[in-house]
């Protein structure tokens, strides 16, 4: 990981000024973030404990229904939590989020307009976004000679026991209603039927459903091909430039990762500190040193180095067909019992 630099440190005591969080006296001393794995740079967490004296409890999750589940269930109390898009759109229908006080994070001003009042929080009042991306193809191209340009290339039989793929029903069955010409949103009792023996073709291909670090079984040789986040394929072609990023031509998912705070957070002054805090630009910086999504932050985006900002993962080039998720309600259960069922035959 990496180490927080020193001048961090010169400019905080400005930074909680502005959030209003003292060191001790305004808040208790920890903060409990319930976060996606792989996402949340230790040095992160140890800089701004470091600066605030706020403990950071971090736990992590690998889907936004694994969240949810158990911030619904009440065991935990959270701080922070880190939703997609769609995930938010559904908190905030069931009014489970705390509005955010804007004069506690001013760096929000680094984020660009682009990622900024969306359909999932169109007044921009309970989320600060962390990281976008995309779910894209990676293929080793030492290994597969001929063009992969979409999901029926990668879902041949010919590449039996040779894919790695996410281990997220949504996600899985987006790819499949993109071959018959449906949007990621278009999920209906007969879309889903539709689907059904298409997925019921691809899933026994499949070597590995790895949500957490799909990169690891690309980099080890186990397997050939796989669709993952966009900033686990930036990872792998930083190590190699073999590893082929490709944003299938059905289209594909566009995703918004985002702070936010629960209705019942027992910290939410230490929360928004954390949130002004991951808003330097420095510091934001450093996620995308090591999780190398693509960076809402513009102002840190002006301190990424050249071949950061080239690699395609991270910033794909051209006008790609990208489409965000939005809230499903129910039928997220019946996506979730299909690909279950389906992977249990297989």
């Amino acid at each position: 990981m990496k180490r927080v630099p020193l001048f961090v440190a010169i400019v905080l005591a400005a930074a909680l000024a502005s959030t209003g969080c003292t060191k001790k006296a305004e808040a208790p001393n920890e903060i409990n973030l319930f976060a996606w794995s792989e996402y949340v740079p230790q040095g992160v967490i140890d800089g701004f404990t470091a600066e605030t004296g706020i403990r950071v409890n971090y736990e992590t999750y690998a889907s936004n229904e694994e969240m949810l589940a158990k911030l619904v269930s009440g065991a935990q109390k959270y701080d922070l939590i880190q939703p997609s898009e769609y995930t938010i759109e559904a908190l905030i229908k069931e009014q489970r989020l705390q509005l955010v006080d804007w004069a506690k994070v001013p760096n929000f001003k680094n984020i660009g307009q682009e990622f900024k009042n969306l359909p999932h929080d169109p007044r921009q009042l309970y989320s600060v976004p962390w990281m976008a991306g995309s779910v894209g193809i990676v293929v080793n191209t030492d290994k597969i000679k001929e063009p992969i340009t979409g999901y029926n290339d990668v879902f041949q039989e010919k590449h039996s026991g040779r894919i790695v793929v996410l281990d997220d029903p949504r996600e899985i069955v987006s790819w499949a209603l993109a071959t018959v010409g449906k949007g990621p949103n278009d999920v209906t009792p007969q879309t889903l039927e539709q689907v059904k023996p298409i997925l019921a073709r691809w899933l026994p291909l499949v070597k590995v459903y790895d949500s957490d670090s799909p990169k690891t079984a690309l980099l080890n040789g186990d397997v050939d091909l796989g669709i993952v986040w966009s900033g686990e394929a930036a990872l792998l072609y930083a190590e190699n430039e073999k590893f082929q990023y490709v944003l299938p031509a059905e289209g594909a998912h566009q995703f918004l990762d985002s702070l936010a705070i629960p209705i019942d957070a027992p910290n939410p002054i230490g929360a928004m500190a954390f949130m002004n805090y991951i808003l330097r630009p420095e510091v934001s910086r450093l996620i995308s040193a090591d999780f190398p999504y693509t960076n809402p932050n513009l102002e840190a985006r002006k301190l990424l180095e050249e071949p950061e900002l080239d690699n395609p993962a991270s910033y794909p080039p051209g006008n790609p067909k990208l489409t965000g998720f939005s809230d499903i309600g129910d039928s997220a259960v019946a996506i979730d019992k299909l690909v279950t069922d389906l992977k249990a035959k297989g």
